[in-house]
């Protein structure tokens, strides 16, 4: 597994929401992040989370994905304080 960056997605805590600021990944995981929804600017939100590192449930805008935690890495995010 990767080494999570700061403030990136995969830090968050269910119930916690972010904004996503920055996709630091690879030419063919960004337009597959980019595909699903998760563009620069849009808002997060984590759901729950799987047991053992297992993938996020999140939500993007009315859109609810599961997202592995190695690519959730890749994403920065901007924490809500809400």
């Amino acid at each position: 597994m990767e080494k999570a960056l700061p403030n990136t997605l995969d830090a968050l805590r269910p119930g916690e929401t972010g904004t996503i600021l920055a996709l630091h990944a690879s030419a063919e995981l960004y337009r597959r992040l980019a595909a699903l929804g998760l563009r620069v600017g849009k808002h997060v939100r984590i759901l729950r989370r799987g047991r053992f590192a297992g993938p996020l449930h999140i939500r993007v805008g009315t859109t609810d994905l599961m997202l592995r935690t190695s690519d959730a890495c890749c994403i920065q995010v901007q924490r809500s304080h809400t």
